[in-house]
């Protein structure tokens, strides 16, 4: 099969922090007469470097990724390179991620355990302007309903997820320690959770933070 009828393969650039899966990956996908494999990278800053060196037609992301990650690519990406469609693979397919990557202009969003013949029919889908996203995927993202936590409640949560004093959250957010404590107040109290703690957990689990 050609790309768009042009007979020009699709070129496309794989990042993964596996090495194992990316490569895995690159293999299988290198099968297809109608892709090919430009690049590679195994961090998010990686992954955008090669784009732009490359300039390929999709890029296929992890959305977990050192440095960067897939969502954030994706939005450098749309504004640096718009001709680059970007399908994003994960493990982690929480409602919330879903939410950012479709903001960001991401034209595909696809769990890991897809096939690799199925995500080569995803990529041409994409490549030819369309959008994909994965069924169960997108029927968690709307029974989990939007975030109820503003930008600050969920930004000073971020910074409490890795146990973090109040003190230190203020000095990382830029704000007094008062104002720390009444963030994560309301953002405890709109989550139900029984402490900062718990609600850094249920954040995470529907991919708010």
């Amino acid at each position: 099969m050609s790309s768009a009828g042009s007979g020009r393969p699709v070129r496309l650039l794989l990042a993964d922090d596996e090495h194992l899966i990316r490569g895995a990956l690159a293999a299988l996908l290198a099968l297809e007469d109608d892709l090919l494999v430009v690049a590679e990278a195994a961090s998010g800053l990686e992954a955008l470097a090669m784009a732009l060196a490359h300039a390929p037609d999709v890029a296929v992301l992890d959305l977990q990724m050192p440095g960067a990650d897939g969502v954030s690519v994706a939005t450098s990406l749309r504004a640096e390179l718009p001709g680059c469609r970007v399908l994003i693979v994960t493990s982690h397919g929480r409602p919330g991620h879903l939410k950012r990557a479709l903001e960001a202009g991401v034209r595909g969003f696809v769990p890991k355990t897809v096939s690799a013949q199925r995500l080569a029919e995803i990529i041409r889908t994409v490549h030819a302007g369309n959008r994909y996203v994965d069924p169960e995927l997108a029927a968690d993202a709307i029974s989990a309903g939007d975030s109820p936590l503003t930008a600050r409640e969920t930004e000073v949560l971020e910074h409490a997820a890795d146990g973090a004093p109040v003190a230190e959250i203020a000095e990382r957010a830029a704000l007094s320690q008062g104002t720390v404590r009444n963030y994560l107040s309301s953002a405890v109290s709109k989550l139900g959770a029984e402490n900062r703690h718990a609600a850094v957990r249920l954040a995470r689990e529907r991919g708010w933070v």
